[in-house]
């Protein structure tokens, strides 16, 4: 049986490019788990905050629950489900499966398959990483769940559905004239930039195209909090904050919260923008919504009458996106 390939083609939720993360963040947190105790089981009860909290932090930004994969990933042949009394699966019912103590593990037939060939798991990791989430999540991701992966496991190729373009970096920096197109951060060591990456928009795991107008050039600061869904680009290339973000200190304010409504930097005369569908896409898979009001736009002011008094102006007007 290829393990590999049945990892890459798990049955998931699709509908006009949404995120559905669930089953990928179970499996990756059982392989976690394998690696610790190879024999335990996950009692549902014992594992569901630790599920919750992974999905809150890397899935969609809407409310979900792990019941769904717990009962569902058993039909990808890769995990498997019993009650207490040794039957199957109750279902996805969050009571049914608390109420019977299911527990779930890795397939037979998978766990088997892992202690034969220790590095398999690696393999099957990257594929979820790299199919699932952007590279800049990986490595939190692994840590979160508790996974030791390797930084190049060996074997062979992990199945993958189309490869990526090389270039992308290059074109998008260069574009955004190497600066960082939330902050305009520009650091190099000589002619060297530093800590500046290309973002994709729209995520390659979801056909999102190495495209220029799917990147942004952002520091690693501004990348890693655009993928985790703190910042988004909205309507007239603004960018957007989110009202879930708390930071009191002055960094996290000047970094962060200063941000909302400010338009974007660049990209260059000549360089294609953020296209909009790729802007929406991330907006509504990735952004943790609502966006707070534009700090740094222009606010009414009160208008004086012909004897010099104030009169009441109408709100203050500001832009989510």
């Amino acid at each position: 049986m290829d393990w590999l390939e049945r990892t890459a083609t798990l049955r998931q939720w699709t509908k006009g490019g949404a995120r559905a993360p669930h089953k990928p963040l179970l499996f990756l947190y059982a392989l976690g788990r394998f690696q610790q105790d190879a024999d335990g089981a996950l009692v549902y009860s014992a594992v569901e905050e630790d599920l919750k909290r992974l999905l809150a932090e890397y899935g969609p930004p809407h409310r979900t629950t792990p019941a769904y994969p717990f009962h569902h990933l058993a039909g990808d042949g890769v995990w498997e489900v019993r009650t207490r009394d040794g039957s199957g699966s109750p279902g996805s019912a969050v009571g049914a499966l608390r109420a019977t103590g299911a527990a779930g593990r890795l397939a037979p037939g998978l766990r088997a398959a892992l202690r034969r060939e220790p590095s398999l798991l690696g393999r099957i990791a990257h594929v979820l990483l790299d199919l699932h989430f952007p590279p800049s999540l990986h490595g939190e991701l692994c840590e979160a769940i508790g996974l030791e992966l390797e930084p190049a496991e060996t074997g062979r190729p992990s199945p993958a559905r189309r490869s990526r373009d090389r270039r992308m970096r290059e074109l998008v920096l260069t574009a955004y004239e190497y600066r960082c197109a939330f902050c305009g951060y520009d650091g190099r060591i000589g002619a060297v930039p530093v800590g500046l990456e290309a973002a994709h928009v729209r995520w390659w795991a979801f056909d999102g195209p190495d495209a220029v107008d799917n990147g942004l050039c952002l520091c690693s600061l501004h990348h890693k909090l655009f993928d985790k869904g703190v910042l988004g680009v909205g309507d007239g290339h603004r960018i957007l904050v989110s009202q879930r973000f708390v930071g009191h200190s002055a960094v996290a304010r000047e970094h962060v919260v200063a941000l909302a409504g400010r338009r974007i930097v660049g990209p260059q005369p000549g360089a294609r923008p953020v296209a909009a569908h790729h802007r929406d896409w991330h907006t509504g898979q990735v952004f943790h919504g609502p966006a707070r009001p534009g700090a740094d736009l222009p606010r009414a002011r009160p208008r004086q009458d012909s004897s010099g008094g104030r009169v009441e102006s109408g709100p203050a007007r500001s832009t989510r996106g």
